[in-house]
């Protein structure tokens, strides 16, 4: 029987099988040999030892298509990075270091601002130029009122997406109103880990339909880069890398050089000033982090 890997907790990893249900399974011995961890989305071959109980053993991870390091998953097509609007104001730094962590990963991210009742047409203007230009699809929602849902089913359909944000800005409720059976299906787990249905201390990815699911992950207040050099920065500022060939100096830092093409884009406004001044503190981060 072959399954996904819906959540891991204390060696016991739930494996959802379309049309069947949950299983409660215990990884097998080997994988601990081959220091192999099962990770959440994994693709398992699993054998059931009690169909009734719903327990069965992990006996074959399927190949991945990619591995995340954080949030720590595993056959991911997208990520869904979720900000408030408003209440908590958007850390712009901290999304775009969350930007940085997947294209460093290779994962194509959509950026999505919840809250969006609680701010003006001009804020949320604001917010949809500074990504948009940066070549991030934008969207918008109000879990609270229920707004732009369709627009996010739209987007995972089909896909495994991790939805990634950090506290407080409302990533449960959107999942609960994308797919109220996601309360069922932790409900479910909740009663055999004998834990409360909120916990975000694990990733748990739930089941929309039989090709589309969704990966809620732990929030974050702080990210670390990936490891880099400082003059690799720039790759991973889709906009600083479009203007960049157009600097007089090759290697050019994009922040003292005459001749920048990167600067004249500021100028015109075609990079966003929120973007190229976190651009500079990262830079200013990876040049201190070398330096010690």
């Amino acid at each position: 029987m072959q399954g996904k890997i819906v959540k891991g907790i204390a060696g016991f990893y739930y494996v959802h099988v379309a049309e069947s249900g949950i299983y409660e399974c215990k990884a097998k011995g080997a994988f601990r040999n081959q220091k192999v961890k099962p990770l959440v989305g994994d693709n398992v071959r699993l054998e059931v030892l009690d169909e009734e109980q719903k327990k069965g053993n992990i006996e074959e991870i399927l190949p991945r298509k990619n591995e995340l390091i954080r949030p720590a998953v595993a056959n991911i097509d997208q990520a869904l990075v979720i900000f408030a609007a408003a209440k908590p104001k958007p850390n712009f730094n901290l999304l775009d270091r969350f930007l940085i962590l997947m294209q460093y990963q290779k994962v194509p991210a959509v950026v999505c601002f919840n809250k969006q009742d609680m701010v003006d047409a001009e804020e949320l203007q604001l917010l949809k130029n500074t990504y948009e230009s940066a070549g991030y699809q934008v969207i918008f929602t109000s879990a609270a009122k229920e707004e732009g849902i369709q627009a996010v089913r739209d987007l995972l359909k089909g896909k495994t997406t991790t939805v990634a944000g950090p506290s407080g800005v409302g990533k449960s409720s959107l999942i609960n109103l994308l797919s109220p059976e996601a309360e069922m299906e932790t409900g479910d787990i909740s009663r055999k880990i004998e834990r409360g249905k909120h916990t975000t201390r694990h990733s748990e990815l739930f089941a929309l339909d039989e090709n589309t699911f969704i990966c809620d992950t732990p929030g974050f207040s702080s990210i670390y880069l990936p490891e880099m050099e400082k003059e690799e920065l720039g790759i991973y500022f889709p906009e600083i890398a479009e203007y960049e060939p157009f600097c007089r100096f090759q290697g050019c830092a994009h922040i003292h050089e005459p001749g920048c093409g990167v600067k004249e884009a500021l100028e015109e406004k075609k990079i966003s000033p929120i973007r190229y001044d976190n651009y500079k503190l990262l830079y200013e981060e990876l040049k201190d982090k070398r330096r010690y």
